[in-house]
């Protein structure tokens, strides 16, 4: 299963034990409200969970609360952070469930009661409408506070708030002081619905202006004081004719199918400053059903409309709504659970989508649940506190049997946003890339893991990284979803009605800036650095190197890289990577660290230059060490050994496959411009001489697939013997070379066909700059051993060039080679191809 509950709390199983052991010390010892197990029983149905306070309090009741009447019950409860003040609104009720005046002009009695111990009640409001009560809670839990704040909720839309001074006498008896005359705020009015946020003391609600919806929020703090911070229009359509409340317990007021005739609506929000608003009509059609996210922190809503896959199974229940921190799950029983991700919204195949009635969408029990603050998830009807988790196993599971593109990019980005063990969620998406590298049609699942987990590294170092950092390698998605239709539409933004902001505030006005002024797109690209880089390497083949303390300190870079990769994985790699200096990796690295680091500067102000900087580090180490991992894995399913890294061997079918693993890693970052671990290309080089026909072989190097290393090449001449089918690789390696790297490389492989190409590169310089003089025609024919004029004439050229200081100068350092030594490799040559 996708999601699943895990029960924290549950009436019957962590309060019926109790009740019984209490009910059969009562009836062994004749005391009132005897009556054993089968009292217990019949009597269950009033065993509720009233309330869920911040500190993690569940109230609940059973029969009644205190014995003012016998056929009192309690509509809503609240006790404060110290639980020495209890606030309960109770309403009389009849065998029929409905309720009757309490007394003349009332129906719902609200007290105030002292219960450290229990002491004086004091009446709150006396009522003909439903009262709920919700003490609020400091966010610093320390010594017990001299007042304490409770909200009144009234049918009649409107919300205050009291402020309730308590003293201690007697010890630590509990007192309300001037309980006479308690003083209050009217906090907000004319409302038609609200939501408590439990966790973060906010207080959402809507109210009318001219038929048009208004979000606002309250935020409280712990000295009482309170602030309006937003106001948002909602684009939806409310009634004034009732009141819909969320999380102010249960609304014993409409039975279950009352309740699903109202729209759902719901605001969720998470650390990294999304205002997320959900919302849904009632069903009415049984084919399919429509509903809305308003991602406020990213200026736009989407409308989906899900086709029901069981058109002939009624829908009698609600849609239901989940907050799990960076996704929404919409689920409707029996028909669909929809994960939609909420940091990332723009592109539909970030959002998984489940339908069917089977095991992955019959999950949650079908009763009325809400959603409380993060994962906690409440339903009311069984009295059971649930969080709500995502399944790894499952959406592993599921990655590897899903043969749909848009589900392989939603399960990985979910699995990797919301795994406790990221490590171990890696290595299983490695194992499955390995076995999947081209399976996929719409993207790159080693372009997609590679740039989504190297953000989701970094993610939390400081706020804005969201936005500057690339989370998918995806740009644009056009393949529809079967079964979902979604609308698109840009909102107006919240208006913020405070200027100064901390916390969860400070990110969600940083996200609705964004949204105002970020255009073009802040997101990092590594154009800057794929042009700077070819410029680095043109230069090098040149000769024409810009200065080298910008070189140096662009290789400087690299060597910190590294160090910092080193030093995270303590564990001896495989495979051998790091070990070699290429440096054309090593410019690529240190040049990605620069233009990030310059990047993150402009953009993330106010941050320390070294935590930049480190992260920075952190972040393209990561990928590195992920493009080693990938390798790795491969190598050890394979069950590869130090062997393979010589040219004298034959190529097997699991050489070929992580060859194979190795192109596509390549073919990934090079289209990315990403750095790989130096010591990948010469590899990559050794395998493909392995397993590559030597035409194959040729084709990959002239098209750039397999780079000429000098490290690999050297082993070549130096492993292979000079066969006939070896000598022709080496040569047709040796004439591909680059000039620096191919002047070292010939004057390793002793051969007439090495010394031809060095007497090549010789003559070419010497004769460069040669201006033609007249020469006498009789020339000495006892200095020449052989007796073959062309070559005599030639070799004394270039003796005679040779004899000069310029040309002394000019060729000092180039080993033995000179016109003698011409003259040896042409008749060698010259022999071979005659064979003689």
């Amino acid at each position: 299963m996708a999601l699943h509950l895990v029960a924290d709390f549950d009436l019957r199983k962590d309060v019926l034990p109790w009740l019984r052991a209490q009910q059969a010390v009562s009836a062994a010892t004749g005391a009132a409200g005897g009556g054993g197990a089968d009292v217990l029983e019949n009597n269950y149905e009033s065993l509720h969970v009233l309330n869920v306070e911040r500190n993690g309090n569940i109230i609940y009741t059973y029969k009644h609360l205190y014995a003012f009447e016998k056929d009192l019950q309690v509509v809503s409860c609240s006790v404060n952070s110290e639980r020495t003040l209890l606030a309960a609104s109770l309403v009389q009720s009849t065998k029929e469930g409905r309720k009757n005046e309490l007394q003349p002009g009332s129906k719902c009695l609200t007290l105030l009661v002292e219960i450290y111990p229990v002491n004086n009640v004091k009446v709150l409001k006396a009522v003909d409408s439903y009262i709920w009560v919700q003490f609020l809670y400091p966010h610093v839990e320390s010594q017990p506070l001299p007042e304490n704040h409770l909200l009144l909720i009234s049918e009649e839309k409107y919300i205050e708030q009291f402020y309730i001074q308590v003293t201690q006498e007697d010890g630590n008896r509990v007192v309300i002081k001037n309980s006479g005359h308690l003083p209050r705020d009217r906090i907000a009015e004319d409302f038609v619905w609200a939501q408590w946020d439990m966790s973060e003391q906010r207080l959402y609600y809507i109210d009318l202006k001219k038929s048009r919806s208004i979000l606002k929020c309250i935020q409280f703090y712990a000295d009482g004081s309170f602030k309006l911070m937003f106001e948002a229009p909602l684009d939806i359509a409310l009634s004034d004719s009732g009141l819909k409340l969320v999380n102010f317990g249960y609304d014993y007021r409409q039975d279950q199918e009352e309740l699903s005739k109202y729209p759902t609506l719901c605001v969720f929000t998470n650390h990294t400053g999304s205002l997320c608003v959900c919302y849904s009509l009632k069903c009415a059609s049984w084919e399919q059903i429509t509903y809305s996210v308003f991602y406020f922190h990213k200026g736009h809503s989407k409308t989906f409309t899900a086709a029901l896959g069981n058109a002939g199974s009624p829908v009698t229940k609600g849609i239901t709504f989940l907050n799990l921190d960076y996704y929404v799950a919409v689920y409707l029983p029996g028909h669909f659970l929809h994960l939609l991700n909420i940091q990332h919204p723009d592109l539909i195949c970030h959002s998984l989508f489940l339908s069917g009635n089977n095991e992955m969408t019959d999950i949650l029990p079908h009763s009325h649940l809400q959603s409380l603050s993060g994962s906690l998830v409440l339903d009311w009807c069984s009295g059971t506190l649930y969080r709500a988790l995502l399944s790894q196993s499952y959406l592993l599971q599921f990655l590897w049997n899903s043969r749909l593109d848009y589900e392989k990019m939603a399960i990985l980005h979910c699995v990797l946003s919301c795994g406790p063990d990221p490590r171990f969620l890696e290595g299983q998406i490695i194992r499955w890339i390995s076995e999947n590298a081209s399976a996929c049609y719409s993207f790159d699942p080693i372009q997609e893991f590679i740039i989504a987990s190297s953000y989701w590294s970094v993610y939390s170092e400081t706020s804005n990284v969201d936005k500057l950092l690339p989370y998918s390698s995806v740009l644009t998605w056009d393949t529809e979803i079967p079964g979902i239709t979604l609308v698109t539409e840009e909102i107006a933004l919240p208006l913020m009605k405070v200027y100064s902001f901390k916390g969860y505030w400070e990110k969600l006005n940083s996200n609705l800036e964004y949204v105002k002024y970020a255009k073009p797109q802040l997101c990092y690209k590594n154009s800057v650095v794929r042009r700077e880089w070819h410029n680095l390497i043109s230069e090098e083949k040149t000769g024409k190197r810009k200065s080298t303390a910008y070189v140096r300190n662009i290789l400087e870079n690299s060597i910190k890289v590294i160090s910092n990769l080193e030093a995270r994985n303590l564990e001896p790699r495989l495979t051998p990577l790091l070990q070699e200096e290429d440096k054309h990796q090593r410019l690529l690295m240190g040049l990605m660290v620069s233009e990030l680091k310059d990047h993150l500067f402009r953009h993330l102000q106010g941050v320390e230059k070294k935590k930049i900087e480190q992260m920075v580090l952190d972040y393209i180490s990561k990928l590195l060490d992920l493009i080693c991992r990938i390798l790795e894995s491969s190598w050890r399913k394979h069950n590869l050994h130090s062997c393979v890294l010589h040219f004298n061997g034959h190529g097997s079918a699991a050489e070929f496959a992580v060859f194979h693993i190795m192109t596509r890693i390549l073919e990934a970052t090079s289209s990315l411009c990403l750095p790989l671990p130096p010591g990948f290309h010469t590899l990559h080089m050794i395998l493909g001489v392995h397993c590559l026909p030597l035409h194959n072989l040729l084709h990959y190097i002239d098209n750039g697939v397999l780079l000429l290393t000098e490290t690999a090449v050297t082993r070549l001449m130096k492993d292979l013997d000079n066969t006939e089918k070896n000598e022709k690789l080496k040569f047709s390696i040796i004439v591909r070379l680059p000039p620096l790297i191919g002047k070292k490389i010939c004057r390793l492989w002793d051969h007439p066909m090495s010394s031809n190409i060095i007497s090549r590169n010789h003559v070419t310089r010497l004769l460069q700059n040669y201006k033609k003089q007249p020469w006498n025609s009789m020339i000495d024919k006892s200095s020449f051993s052989v007796e073959f004029l062309p070559l005599n004439y030639f070799i004394e050229i270039l003796t005679d060039i040779e004899s000069s200081s310029q040309a002394v100068y000019a060729f000092e350092g180039h080993d033995n080679v000179d016109a003698e030594f011409v003259e040896e490799a042409a008749l060698k040559h010259t022999t071979m191809l005659l064979g003689l």
